[in-house]
């Protein structure tokens, strides 16, 4: 094997191995450097994969425990086996990871196993082997952002990382932060049967989630047992015998308080991973926030090193990487790669579900945009009837005088993948009417969206 390359990628993450397969496709010689013994980063090894197959078991578990018996099903003494769904969890990762290595395999990626460090443009040491490249593409991705006074140790205080690998139900939850990765979490552990408690520094839940949304969101969240401590700091937690102590503080003023609990989860967001990587000695430039700076193009101030993915600015999401990934592995092959930033859908796959692409509600105003909204229930959607799943609606935004599609926002069942047309529709430049005149089936959830582009004008047919 050659020690030079087209093109060397640091993380297989989502960005870092797509980039890796669409670079290699294109004709360009690319190695991909990997510390973990396994490829696929944070999302398919302890993040988006492992904790989808945890949110599909513990949906089956409360499906058997409490909604089947709607539908005429009986099942007598239904028990949690914890080991099990934990094994489960670990077999879907396994095949995702090994997925991975098929696809470097078919499209001849080198795997450089270990700790990857820029030495210089066009110089990429990995595990003391120095190796030659014309481009460096940077896609290292992200890590849990740390609470001063609250010390992980992945035991009783976790990250995401830990909260995954629970062995024993905890009686009580504590989960420090109401965004995506604690709002999920959170709700595993609740069907399960942990009383879960989250604590927000904020006044409300899921911030950047349209407002209406949030609110409605929380109090099905309420219904479901997970109850809510909002405008709370937690300042400090101590370890004993019986579990950990949190100490809080109103964040408008008030008496501190304490809070128990036998596991903490931190969840207050992540933080772009770039140590030890050689940035400052190489000249790469860092924002205040420690992302990688980059130009339209995803390159660096460093002529020949590039970044994608969670280590520069934009939602830290796993599909925003892939794609960013595909445009800068087609830009180092002479085309014309790009991500269109207004256009990226957002889930929260808790059970309703909650998704949305464009702009918000608040968004809108504060941009001075005159908009028209159209809101439909599942309660009014024949399929979701059948299901039994009646929480939510769609609400879709849309410009006053164009009609053309700016927002659309959903919470109800599936709504990621109901999403997807709305992001399709989006894309195009389409208008709320002409999402209102496609013919959908029927009956399914997806005539919620049809029946909520049609309300935009007030053409509703069924409410």
């Amino acid at each position: 094997m050659s020690d030079s390359f087209d093109l060397i990628i640091i993380g297989a993450g989502p960005g870092g191995y797509v980039c890796a397969i669409r670079a290699a496709q294109l004709g360009l010689k690319v190695a991909c450097v990997e510390k973990r013994a396994t490829l696929g980063g944070t999302c398919l090894n302890v993040g988006c994969i492992p904790s989808k197959a945890l949110l599909q078991s513990s949906e089956q578990f409360s499906h058997a425990t409490h909604a089947l018996k709607d539908h005429g099903v009986l099942v007598e003494g239904v028990k949690l086996d914890l080991a099990r769904m934990q094994a489960r969890k670990g077999e879907v990762v396994t095949a995702n990871v090994k997925g991975v290595e098929f696809l470097f395999r078919k499209n001849k990626v080198t795997w450089l196993k270990g700790a990857g460090r820029i030495v210089a443009p066009g110089k990429v040491e990995v595990a003391g082997t120095e190796y030659d490249t014309k481009s460096i593409v940077i896609a290292t991705g992200s890590d849990s952002a740390p609470l001063r006074g609250v010390d992980v140790d992945e035991k009783r205080i976790v990250t995401s990382t830990g909260a995954l690998e629970v062995d024993k139900v905890p009686g009580h939850l504590v989960v420090i932060g109401a965004g995506v990765i604690g709002l999920e979490l959170g709700s595993v552990w609740r069907r399960l049967g942990a009383e879960v408690t989250v604590v927000e520094f904020l006044d409300r839940i899921a911030p950047g989630m349209d407002t209406e949304v949030a609110t409605a969101f929380q109090r099905i969240l309420t219904k479901q047992g997970l109850k809510f401590r909002l405008g709370a700091k937690v300042t400090g937690a101590s370890q004993g015998k019986d579990g950990v102590t949190l100490s809080l503080e109103p964040v408008k003023g008030g008496a501190a308080e304490t809070l128990k609990a036998d596991i903490v989860l931190l969840a207050i967001g992540r933080r772009p991973f770039t140590e030890g990587l050689g940035l400052a000695e190489a000249g790469v430039a860092l924002d205040d926030r420690g992302r990688v700076i980059v130009d339209p193009h995803y390159a660096t101030n460093v002529p020949g090193i590039y970044a994608i993915g969670d280590v520069i600015a934009g939602p830290m999401l796993a599909h925003k990487a892939e794609d960013e990934g595909v445009a800068i592995a087609e830009i180092l092959a002479g085309q014309a790669g790009h991500v269109n930033y207004g256009v990226i859908p957002s889930v929260v796959y808790t059970s309703p579900e909650v998704a949305w692409v464009g702009q918000t509600e608040e968004e809108l105003k504060a941009a001075g945009i005159a908009y028209a909204v159209g809101k439909f229930p599942f309660t009014a959607n024949g399929r979701a009837r059948a299901m039994g799943e009646t929480d939510g609606f769609v609400k879709i935004l849309a410009d006053k005088t164009t009609d053309r599609l700016l927002g659309a926002h959903i919470l109800g069942p599936d709504a990621g993948t109901l999403i997807a047309e709305l992001a399709t529709a989006m894309e195009f430049g389409a208008s709320s009417e002409d999402v209102g005149r496609i013919c959908h089936a029927h009956p399914t959830l997806e005539e919620a969206v049809k029946e909520a582009a049609l309300a935009t004008a007030g053409h509703a047919l069924h409410i």
